[in-house]
């Protein structure tokens, strides 16, 4: 795939996209009983697009960052997806960002919820990551690695007692996205919200690339992997409850996971190469974040919300 053609579109290609967002804005719209069936056609207004989430949608460190507070860069996928479909960008997504900064402050920033009102017409949302503490985990992973660089001390660690803890806390993380997408909901009755799930950070077959700049150990990449699946999964079984739409972006990015050499990674390793975060996409990474929206975008006029 060309990342490059993704946000470089033709004139008609973006019209295109664009016609499809209102469309489906206005389908919902019209569901809903707010609007008449002649307002429900496609319209040159402008599409009000607001951002939530944390870090894989705030973009830490790719350039340029725009609010150093939330490591917000103006590449991210929801300022791609915007540049793509001429919407009206509000982008609160915040790094360290948990389902708690939606409906509460994060430290000075207010509330993300607070982004949204009755015209809102599309919502992006990536979160879920920080309720798990998964980037603590994985320091813990790696800290636990040069003991055993072989094995899986990570996944003994987190399974000593029987329980998978990190399993676990997916499935105390869910009523909170419940709680969250009602909130949503609550706030913009009329939107197309989508639920946006976290790419392909480890090789998908389970092989690990343990090294300086991936210092996990062999045999966890397999277990880490799960983990992330299993938090994508929860994510999508969350939204199809909840009136919402999940926007799968770990297919569209495998085999361009932190194992990969430089300029096939989209994900950074954890010792970061690329102007990007540590185990976060970088510019591609986001750029194949922002298509696989689009993506579903242009397929949501087709269905009913």
């Amino acid at each position: 795939m060309d990342l490059n053609n993704q946000t470089k579109r033709s004139p008609v290609r973006r019209g295109l996209l664009r016609g499809a967002v209102v469309a489906c804005c206005a389908m919902a719209l019209s569901t809903a009983g707010a609007i008449s069936a002649s307002a429900a056609a496609p319209t040159a207004r402008t599409v009000d697009h607001v951002a939530l989430g944390d870090s894989y949608a705030s973009g830490p460190g790719i350039p340029t960052q725009v609010d150093t507070a939330c490591a917000r860069s103006d590449q991210n996928y929801p300022s791609l997806l915007a540049a793509a479909t001429h919407a009206r960008l509000t982008d609160v997504s915040c790094a360290g960002a948990t389902t708690t900064a939606l409906a509460g402050p994060q430290g000075a920033q207010r509330p993300q919820l607070d982004a949204l009102d009755a015209d809102t017409d599309v919502v992006t949302l990536t979160i879920g990551g920080n309720d798990i503490g998964f980037s603590s985990d994985l320091a813990t992973c790696a800290g636990l690695a040069a003991k055993d660089p072989t094995g899986n001390p990570c996944q003994t660690f987190f399974t000593s007692d029987g329980t998978d803890r990190l399993e676990q806390r997916v499935d105390e993380t869910a009523p909170k996205i419940a709680a969250a997408l009602d909130a949503v909901r609550q706030r913009a009755p009329r939107a197309k919200v989508l639920v946006v799930g976290y790419p392909d950070l480890f090789p998908d077959d389970g092989v690990g690339c343990t090294s300086s700049v991936m210092p996990l150990a062999a045999g966890d990449f397999g277990y880490l992997r799960d983990t992330e699946k299993k938090l994508n999964a929860m994510l999508a079984g969350q939204v199809s409850a909840h009136g919402a739409r999940y926007v799968d972006t770990y297919t569209p990015t495998v085999g361009h996971d932190m194992c990969r050499p430089a300029g096939e990674r989209w994900i950074e390793s954890l010792v970061a190469a690329a102007p990007a975060a540590p185990a976060h996409p970088n510019a591609q990474g986001q750029q194949a974040m922002a298509a696989a929206v689009e993506q579903a975008l242009l397929r949501c006029g087709a269905h009913r919300r």
